[in-house]
């Protein structure tokens, strides 16, 4: 395969894939979000790759690189690594062209995308768990693929892979009738990124591209500040489809030539846009499809993107493969995020009425405790408590501080950052 080294060369490719995908992949709807324009004064649009049959973007990428194998390269199959949505769609492809695959997966993939990758196969697919981050999952399948000269297909360091994802881009300007003013793209490996960024600066140099990465896992901006991939260490997982540890080795030379922006959104502040997509919009979004609108948000503690008012926006809701039993902790991440949810270790004298003073000296009307656990009991004196506060308004939480200072307690507010927090969390 010829390489591809300029952004106006991936676009070509993107051409044929195009055609590739006729019939195949899902025209997915270009929706207008008036929660979104309302909060930015902006046209903001979100493009539902949640609604592709296996509910991500992904689909795109898989298809494309497996629809040009040889004979030969399909009768020996393929091998991929996936956090579970890349897995969906090689799933999907194989069913579809024939082709046996055997899917690694890390340890963290939630039993939704597991059963969905099975199902999806229709008994093509072969599940590998193994390690922890899905770069664990990759490290094992390039050894197998090249152990059993299997075809690897990559989750996006592969041209054929960004070129089928880059597919969204003509499809937008197709729907809107015109170039978005701003496009904002969910980041992993990148070749969500370098597949219509190629193609946007191409034919419409003139919209700005904005690749959002969680900030738990900041791998493209590390390699644009360093030039090179950069393998992070002790990345946050929680999201899951975009938490990659390092760019990928071909995405990252097309995405600096096309130079886009680049912002981190904090996980909790893509639980509050998952639970607003959800309870406002109808839409149910996975982590890594929140990502990208997440950085909409406006709020006293939410990193927004910028948005001139009258600007056109499109956002990539990239996926809607969410497990319902994450919910709990979704809640949890956001009210913490938003300050609405603060915990406290709190010194009680061991006496009767201590935990009845700290009720009606220190706690408001409107806070709630919602958890409430003696670290270590003893006969001493006093004996420390974990205590957990649900505020109505972040803003009440300096006056219960203040309380809590008047009052004869002695008492630490634990950071929301803190390592003790996160376990909570």
């Amino acid at each position: 395969m010829t390489l591809v080294t300029t952004p106006a060369e991936l676009s070509t490719l993107i051409e044929s894939a195009t055609r590739s995908l006729e019939g195949v992949a899902t025209l997915t709807p270009l929706q207008r979000n008036d929660r979104l324009s309302d909060a930015t004064g902006a046209e903001v649009w979100l493009k539902r790759e949640d609604l592709q049959p296996v509910r991500s973007y992904k689909l795109r990428g898989a298809y494309a690189l497996m629809s040009q194998l040889t004979a030969e390269e399909r009768a020996a199959g393929v091998i991929c690594a996936s956090a579970g949505n890349h897995g969906q769609g090689v799933a999907w492809s194989c069913a579809r062209l024939g082709i046996n695959a055997r899917v690694f997966i890390p340890s963290t993939t939630p039993r939704q995308k597991r059963d969905r990758m099975l199902a999806l196969g229709a008994g093509h697919i072969e599940l590998i768990v193994g390690g922890d981050t899905y770069d664990d999952a990759s490290t094992a399948a390039k050894l197998t693929a090249k152990e059993q000269g299997a075809t690897m297909v990559a989750a996006f360091d592969d041209l054929r892979t960004m070129a089928g994802q880059g597919t969204i881009a003509p499809e937008i300007v197709q729907q809107l009738g015109k170039a978005p003013d701003v496009l904002l793209v969910p980041v992993g490996g990148g070749g969500l990124l370098a597949g219509m960024g190629a193609w946007m600066r191409t034919h419409h140099p003139q919209t700005r591209i904005v690749g959002i990465e969680p900030a738990g896992a900041q791998c493209m901006i590390e390699a644009m500040a360093a030039g090179r991939p950069i393998t992070l260490t002790g990345i946050d997982t929680f999201v899951d489809g975009a938490a990659v540890s390092r760019a990928g080795d071909l995405t990252l030379p097309l995405v600096q030539q096309i130079a886009p922006e680049l912002v981190a959104v904090p996980e909790g502040q893509v639980c509050s846009e998952m639970l607003e997509l959800y309870q406002v919009d109808g839409i149910i979004a996975e982590p890594a499809g929140a990502l990208a609108p997440a950085a909409l948000r406006h709020g006293s503690v939410d990193t927004t993107v910028t948005i001139e008012p009258g600007q056109t926006v499109v956002t990539i809701l990239s996926g809607g493969n969410n497990d319902v039993s994450r919910y709990a902790e979704i809640v949890e991440r956001s009210l913490v995020h938003e300050g609405r949810k603060r915990y406290l270790l709190v010194s009680f004298p061991q006496e009767p009425g201590a935990l009845r003073r700290f009720l009606d000296e220190v706690l408001g009307p409107t806070d709630d405790i919602v958890h409430f656990e003696y670290v270590k009991r003893s006969n001493r004196d006093s004996g420390p408590a974990l205590v957990g506060i649900e505020l109505a308004d972040p803003l009440d939480f300096p006056k219960l501080v203040d309380r809590l200072k008047k009052s004869a307690l002695q008492a630490e507010v634990l950071p929301t950052d803190s390592t003790f927090t996160r376990l909570l969390v």
